[in-house]
């Protein structure tokens, strides 16, 4: 059994023996344990690396020669950490590399101690700034258990917020490989909705289920810190990155395995979480593209962060393109997910589920956050809600006017932009820059492209005093994408390495940003934005 202490993960030690080994030999993670090991050569992991060609695809795997001495011995040993996914486990040895895959051998069953208990807390801002939301997941249905959070701040009783709870299945998905080889189960997501918090306040949670003998599964404690109010002149501080992904911290790989940095950026963002109060990642979230285990293990790598402050979504191409699925682009780079698993894993404060854009208000900044997958040209439903929420900030209590989208719907000097001659997404600039600068947007954050890029103040492609700061902050884990050979004008400043941004903000009258790489959490390129008093 694993979780003995508690805990939703724990390391597992594979010992294994194969009388003629090769260098094609390769272990699978598998969850449920019952697993379908024919060859499906045709549905495999598409993309930079494809996987195994199997018809269950495996939560991740290793090559049997990572164990040192196994081309020599047949023999090796190998630790791979797993994480609490509501079913049991088995390892398969395979031969014939992950293009020919041939089962040699099935490791006996393992479990977690309960398999079904909640796990990965997700904190996220409700739809007014004095609300906070807490999603979760579990195996437990509501026919099983009840699901709720018992709240309260510090010193007073405790309340308990009841959670709504959903699901979905492979009917829900438009395509491959999520509704055939990728599928898994991706049990019950709970949110509660914690309202009429006191501003700037600390606050202590725990998310329970309450079984049909009255017996309650508790998550493990935790806190966060409320919103300040809108105007609230205090010290706020905001992440944001965009294109981070997952990878595994024993080593193994998984399909679709571009996300290098992944672990660097989550750990930095960990490290310096204490400075932190609310994050944005613009997204390219989890990088699942259809295998959708690999939903599990993202939130179990960032719940550090998002059992601690809001963390806040942006839907990109790799959680909603896929031909025929009514995405702005036709692309198949969410792997046949259409933007399912994003909306029901973590919560974002929407208008409409079936819309990723929404407004957010935190203290002295206003957000609004546009879905570049969906048609933002004007005329269109996106358009106007940008052009509503840009309009309706209260630049006497919110002077910092800020705008996100995973695309660079802005000024990128990104190769593939700058070679297609537009610096940005065709059209975007042509809609959306008359609104920015209409109702003065401060800075303009997006992903996409995986480096950093800061421009001057901009406006139609020139520096001017009152333009908007566009910044680039995709290299949260993605490999790296190629600036052009010669920066335009208005590109200040350019790094192709990983790395997130940093808001700070303590008055009304300046706004500090700095970029930071992953790798040392050093500060590598900054700027500061000031106001007059009169002009807020």
């Amino acid at each position: 059994m694993l979780w003995t202490q508690g805990e939703d993960t724990d390391w597992v030690t594979l010992d294994f023996h194969v009388p003629n080994p090769s260098d094609g030999d390769w272990i699978g993670v598998f969850s449920p344990s019952e697993f379908n090991a024919s060859s499906c050569p045709s549905i495999q992991g598409s993309g930079q690396i494809p996987g195994p060609a199997i018809c269950s695809a495996p939560v991740k795997y290793q090559l049997a020669n990572y164990s040192s001495g196994y081309a020599e011995l047949g023999k090796g040993t190998l630790k791979f950490q797993l994480i609490n996914q509501r079913q049991d486990f088995s390892f398969g040895l395979f031969t014939g590399g992950l293009s020919n895959p041939t089962l040699v051998a099935v490791s006996n069953k393992i479990a977690f101690v309960n398999p079904k208990a909640p796990v990965y807390p997700r904190l996220a801002l409700g739809k007014t700034w004095n609300e906070m939301t807490v999603t979760w997941t579990s195996g437990y249905d509501i026919s099983e258990a009840y699901p709720f959070v018992e709240w309260g701040a510090k010193g007073s009783p405790p309340a308990r917020a009841p959670a709504d709870t959903v699901t979905f299945g492979r009917e829900r998905l438009c395509g491959e490989p999520a509704s055939t080889v990728g599928w898994r189960d991706p049990g019950f997501i709970h949110t509660a909705f914690l309202k009429n918090l006191w501003p700037a306040k600390e606050y202590y949670y725990r998310i329970g289920h309450t079984l049909h003998n009255k017996e309650v599964i508790w998550g493990k404690p935790k806190s966060f810190t409320a919103a300040p109010s809108p105007g609230q002149r205090s010290l706020q501080r905001v992440v944001i990155f965009g294109d981070l992904g997952k990878a595994e911290r024993d080593g193994s790989n998984e399909y679709q395995n571009f996300q290098p940095a992944s672990l660097n950026t989550t750990d930095a963002v960990i490290r310096d979480l204490d400075n932190t109060d609310i994050v944005f990642h613009i997204g390219d979230i989890s990088y699942a593209n259809g295998y959708l285990s690999q939903w599990d293990q993202f939130t179990q790598q960032v719940e550090p962060i998002t059992s601690r402050v809001p963390y806040m979504l942006a839907s990109g191409n790799h959680e909603r393109d896929f031909p025929n699925s009514g995405s702005f682009y036709n692309g198949t780079d969410s792997g046949g997910e259409c933007g399912v698993p994003a909306a029901a894993m973590y919560y974002v404060p929407t208008e409409n589920r079936a819309n990723y854009w929404y407004m957010a208000d935190y203290g002295m900044f206003h957000f609004c956050v546009a879905d570049s997958e969906q048609d933002w040209r004007e005329g269109t439903e996106q358009y106007r809600f940008i052009e509503r929420c840009l309009a309706t900030v209260d630049r006497a209590k919110q002077p910092w006017l800020i705008f996100t989208a995973h695309r660079v719907l802005g000024y990128s000097s990104g190769f593939y932009y700058g070679y297609s001659g537009v610096f940005g997404e065709p059209m975007a600039r042509q809609n959306l820059e008359p609104l920015w600068r209409r109702y003065g947007v401060d800075v303009a954050f997006y992903g996409h492209f995986h480096q950093y890029e800061r421009t001057c103040p901009v406006y139609q492609e020139k520096c001017v005093q009152d333009g908007t700061v566009h910044v680039v902050v995709g290299g949260g884990g993605a490999y790296m994408s190629n600036f052009t050979t010669v920066a335009p004008p208005w590109s200040v400043y350019r790094d192709m390495d990983y790395g997130f941004g940093k808001l700070t903000a303590s008055n009304e009258t300046t706004l500090q940003f700095e970029y930071r790489r992953s790798s040392d959490g050093q500060v590598y390129d900054s700027f500061t934005l000031h106001k007059d008093k009169q002009n807020v």
